[in-house]
């Protein structure tokens, strides 16, 4: 094994990400691919092709529109669309004014958006029609004085085609660690956490992604299964490929996902890389015929967001002849352990860390322990910290001490490593809840179960799901007054649906008498989540 892993280990050995002192994304990477395709966007009718070319022409009028309106350098701006193909244009307009954009769902309720305005000191906010009712909603509760600019005609807001007239603005560099992006990211003990990007850590390093574990070139038409509100948009529908000079391509589809309309897509746009959550692939070869799994175009399939089982990985390469290679990494990071095309295959496995990374399992104190022992997945930041990793959790001192220990950043993710040095995970050390490539925070649908009229108390864990892998599960105490029943449990999913975003509702529900407590009055989630998958008691 350790033969045949050399070629990896030359290339970290031979591996170095030159940071300049100052940089912009579109100035230095983006415009400089020329006429290549840059991007093909479909709504399953229409069809859209750009140029690199053309895109650094648009997104340089658009950058001037803004830039007339008052947005400019370290200016928050809140870019709430679908993926329509006007967002990669926004995205590049705004980096070259260098704002600080805030990417982000449009499942996000009026609610999730008067947080984001409270805290975060939004300048502007980029919508379409259809979600401006809820930007109008969360603006006018919290008294915003945030510009409205809508993609369509709508009265109050800016008009994003009249921006267009204005002088073109091209962009400037920014310095290397001057704020780009933030994500809003969930967690268990507080609302969602402010994580902070610097102009390099994801526009330049996810060149790391593009090139090692997307294994794209400019000759690649890539597409990525993510909505636009992600980091793994980011990831893989706007710096990985095109780091790489390779193709975006992007469908604008429907609520409900379709297995045909995704095979049909493969097919007539000729893709030759794809990036889908593992929901997606246990779809596929649980509805779809296996003569139907025949690509003839795609030559590499990558996976993230949650573990894939080796079985699926095996049904596909047998469907397929080719493999699914796992991914790694967090909104914190770009893409940091994956299965390569270069190194051997191991079903199941996250793979080894990607060049510009040291990780390690640790155990608390930061000490790495023995291969099959379980510990925390950790990455070394002294006394080099890696370029792909983000600044800090913006106002948040308690997480931040409880990430960076020492010399290493824990991602609170658990795994242990084999004797080869391949990294396997275990789960999450936080409890947040994976399901379909969603990060579900158990705290936010806990306080949203609360308020309604029959609940007590509850608490949220994940459970196993065949196809998204995990979906949320709220055990729940009924008040007095208020018995089981199917409709109420109905009810309560309904409620939840309405109260944040759909994707959080608890798709299965126990009625109980009581929650297992610890003697200080903490609920035992742990124990919960344990007997869901089977592994209660520990000693089973």
């Amino acid at each position: 094994m350790q033969k045949e892993l050399e070629q990896y280990y030359q290339i970290l050995k031979n591996f170095k990400l030159e940071v300049p002192e100052k940089f912009s994304f579109p100035l230095d990477v983006f415009d400089k691919w020329g006429n290549k395709p840059a991007l093909i966007w479909t709504d399953g009718e229409e069809v859209k092709r750009f140029t690199f070319s053309e895109l650094t022409e648009l997104s340089s009028k658009l950058a001037g529109g803004f830039k007339s309106l008052g947005i400019g350098k370290g200016d928050k701006v809140l870019v709430y669309l679908p993926n329509r193909y006007e967002w990669w244009i926004t995205v590049l307009a705004l980096m070259r004014l260098n704002a600080v954009i805030i990417p982000s769902t449009t499942m996000l309720t009026p609610k999730d958006l008067e947080y984001r305005l409270t805290v975060a000191n939004i300048k502007a906010i980029i919508s379409d029609e259809v979600n401006a009712p809820k930007v109008e909603e969360a603006v006018n509760n919290v008294n915003s004085k945030a510009i409205l600019i809508n993609i369509d005609q709508r009265e109050g807001w800016e008009s994003y085609q009249e921006l267009f007239k204005k002088e073109a603005f091209i962009g400037e560099r920014a310095n290397a660690d001057d704020p780009s992006f933030i994500f809003f990211t969930s967690g268990t003990t507080g609302p969602p956490k402010m994580v902070l990007h610097t102009q390099v850590s994801y526009p330049l390093a996810h060149r790391i992604t593009g090139e090692f574990w997307l294994n794209l070139t400019p000759e690649d038409i890539h597409w990525n299964l993510s909505d636009t509100g992600w980091a793994k948009a980011a990831w893989s529908s706007f710096f990985g490929p095109w780091n790489m000079g390779a193709t975006v391509f992007a469908r604008l589809t429907g609520k409900k996902f379709s297995p045909q309309t995704m095979i049909e897509t493969l097919k007539k746009f000729e893709i030759t890389t794809l990036c889908a959550p593992p929901t997606v692939y246990r779809m596929l070869v649980k509805e779809v015929p296996k003569e139907e799994l025949n690509f003839p175009t795609v030559r590499h399939f990558v996976s993230a967001g949650e573990p894939l089982n080796p079985e699926i990985i095996d049904i596909w390469k047998e469907a397929t002849g080719e493999y699914i290679y796992n991914g790694y990494g967090q909104t914190e990071t770009v893409n940091t352990i994956a299965m390569f095309r270069f190194i051997p295959m191991k079903k199941g496995a996250m793979g080894l860390p990607t060049p510009g990374f040291e990780i390690d399992i640790v155990d608390d104190e930061g000490n790495p322990v023995k291969p099959g022992e379980d510990g925390n997945i950790a990455i070394k930041v002294k006394p080099n910290r890696p370029i792909g990793l983000f600044v800090e959790y913006i106002g948040d001192e308690k997480e931040m001490k409880e990430a960076f220990r020492g010399d290493w950043y824990f991602t609170r993710d658990r795994g242990y490593k084999d004797e080869d040095g391949y990294f396997w995970f275990l789960g999450r050390e936080d409890d947040i809840i994976i399901s379909s490539g969603y990060r579900i925070s158990p705290f936010e649908v806990e306080s949203v179960l609360l308020k309604h009229p029959a609940v007590k108390e509850s608490a949220v864990v994940a459970s196993p799901d065949e196809i998204r892998g995990e979906v949320v599960k709220a055990f729940i105490v009924l008040k007095s007054g208020f018995s089981p029943s199917e409709e109420l449990k109905k009810d309560i999913q309904e409620f939840v649906k309405k109260e944040t975003a759909p994707y959080k509702y608890p798709r299965k529900i126990d009625f109980v008498e009581e929650l297992p407590k610890t003697i200080s009055g903490k609920i035992k989630r742990k124990e919960l989540k344990l007997k869901e998958f089977g592994l209660w008691p520990p000693n089973k």
